[in-house]
């Protein structure tokens, strides 16, 4: 899909105010330990990797229905967890069976990357529209750094090891996407301490893998890294200029719940999606 039509049609991509996304979430496990990741279940905290409930990919299309009743304004069906999409089956399925009953809907899912080398033909084949992974290093001495290690293949890795697996798979697994047509969205959590002044080399070496986007979100220190700093603006915007000089940088992250409903920054209704009393607080690691 031409990336001028995503940009028309996806709040993430560009789309703002008018356009609306229901994230699903449909997918419980992970394969790679980050040491900022706190996934839970819970009604209360908005970022990724947190939903109310977890639901099956055979119920999708009922609250995909739902949704649409809610917010007619919804273009965008997205998996983002809130574990790995590409960890089990299920977002596949989901797209599959979504796409079969709302075919006008874009297909937009988010990973991590672990397995997107090995599983790129099976996001092409099931018709996804736009891709988002999350890349926060390119160099394996400072993703060692971020991640405690990775479950790959039925293994634990650790350390560069597991470093060099998880960008090697990244790359190679965006530019499959990237060649198929498919529009890619780069995030990246910034972390001072560790990837600050790494941001220019993840953005030149994703755009040269055929990443069109990037999204740099600032760190909430928790888990492993509570007791880093908070980014500040003058963070961000340094290292947005930085990536600036390879990449487009989108500016406008709505930090998205796993269950989000609506249109970002306007409105939401997973309350009334997902039956779940959804009270907001301002926690958000990464996407």
């Amino acid at each position: 899909m031409e990336i001028s039509r995503v940009r028309e049609l996806h709040p993430c991509f560009g789309a703002r105010n008018n356009r609306g996304r229901v994230h699903l979430p449909v997918c419980p496990g992970c394969n790679i330990e980050c040491c900022f990741c706190d996934r839970k279940i819970n009604a209360k905290e908005n970022r990724p990797g947190v939903t109310a409930s977890i639901i099956k990919p055979e119920d999708a299309v009922e609250y995909v229905t739902r949704a649409l009743r809610f917010c007619p304004e919804i273009r965008v069906v997205g998996i983002a967890g809130p574990g790995d999409t590409l960890a089990g089956d299920n977002a596949l399925e989901t797209f599959q069976l979504v796409g079969k009953k709302f075919p006008e809907l874009l297909k937009c899912m988010s990973t991590n990357g672990l397995l997107l080398d090995e599983r790129a033909g099976e996001l092409i084949a099931v018709g996804i529209d736009t891709l988002t992974v999350t890349v926060n290093a390119v160099d394996p001495s400072i993703q060692a750094k971020i991640i405690r290690g990775i479950l790959y293949h039925g293994k634990r890795y650790e350390g560069e090891e597991a470093a060099a697996i998880l960008i090697r798979n990244q790359l190679a697994g965006i530019r499959k996407i990237a060649a198929a047509g498919i529009v890619i969205k780069v995030n990246t959590v910034l972390i001072n301490e560790l990837n600050r002044f790494h941001i220019q080399d993840v953005a030149k070496a994703v755009s040269e893998a055929g990443a069109s986007m990037y999204n740099i979100i600032p760190l909430i220190p928790q888990h492993d890294f509570k007791g880093f700093e908070i980014p500040s603006c003058v963070d961000v915007e340094a290292a947005r200029q930085e990536a600036g000089k390879y990449i487009n940088v989108f500016r406008h992250c709505q930090h998205c719940r796993a269950d989000a409903v609506g249109i970002p920054g306007k409105n939401n209704f997973s309350r009334e999606v997902y039956l779940g009393e959804l009270q907001v607080q301002e926690t958000f690691s990464h996407g």
